[in-house]
């Protein structure tokens, strides 16, 4: 049986995956961490220090989720990131602290299968097409940017090859800003607006041709419930930092 505790059990993710976690057969809910519900623990560190945990899953917020990670990996504990706002700094800090302390963590900008099978095809389309782009979708109200599923992908395509630039950058005339951030060598560009909840879009382009590669969420969070499950079973055979659900598919 695996024991879990989930930060942020009160959230719009974190709930239908607390439910989830109570319902299956080789899963135990221990813990709930929230600071909006008094009837469980205010900080994931008051929690990891009264239950035995073998798995921390946090779905909190771009402010919390580094300190809940790193509290977690100090005791030993496993580590199921889904909440966005991690850089490519923090996880080099997470992935050496993971192995010094011998635990797995899972980190994925989106536990959606759908969303994994769109990271796989693209890393594939890259290694065939020499120029692409990600747009990158979500409310109106999402502070970080881009999402952690942009990120992930542009960092993911990077291991592939760099994508070529018609006009370089330091060439563009008028606003640079609008060609998009850099990130992990990839212009990604970030659209907030009402009615999304996250998508995200990569454009292949080659002469004469393109193809778009381009994952939409719903507005319920089942979609994430399975791939959160799935990592949840197979942290505790890692050691170190696995970014993307797609990794862990078969």
């Amino acid at each position: 049986m695996i024991r879990v505790c989930v930060a942020g059990i009160t959230g719009w993710t974190g709930r239908p995956v607390a439910d989830a976690i109570e319902a299956a057969t080789d899963l135990e809910l221990v813990a709930g961490v929230s600071r909006a519900d008094p009837a469980t623990f205010s900080s994931v560190g008051e929690a990891l220090d009264a239950v035995p945990v073998d798995v921390l899953v946090d779905y909190t917020t771009a402010a919390a989720v580094k300190g809940n990670v790193l509290a977690a990996i100090e005791r030993r504990v496993g580590v199921v990131v889904g909440s966005s706002g991690l850089s490519a700094a923090d996880y080099a800090e997470i992935d050496a602290l993971a192995r010094e302390q011998h635990v797995g963590v899972v980190a994925a900008g989106n536990f959606s299968l759908t969303a994994a099978l769109l990271v796989r095809f693209a890393v594939q389309a890259a290694r065939h097409l020499d120029s692409w782009e990600v747009i990158d979708y979500a409310s109106a109200a999402k502070p970080d940017a881009p999402s952690g599923t942009s990120r992930e992908l542009a960092e993911r395509l990077e291991d592939v090859h760099a994508p070529a630039l018609g006009v370089p950058l330091e060439e563009v005339q008028g606003a640079r800003e609008a060609r998009g951030a850099v990130v992990a060598g990839t212009q990604v560009h970030s659209v907030r607006l009402p009615s999304f909840v996250v998508s995200t879009e990569v454009v292949f382009a080659a002469e004469s041709e393109r193809l778009s590669i381009r994952h939409d969420a719903g507005e319920s969070p089942a979609p994430y419930v399975a791939g959160t499950l799935l990592a949840i079973r197979a942290v505790a055979d890692r050691v170190g930092l696995t970014r993307g659900l797609d990794r862990l598919l078969t």
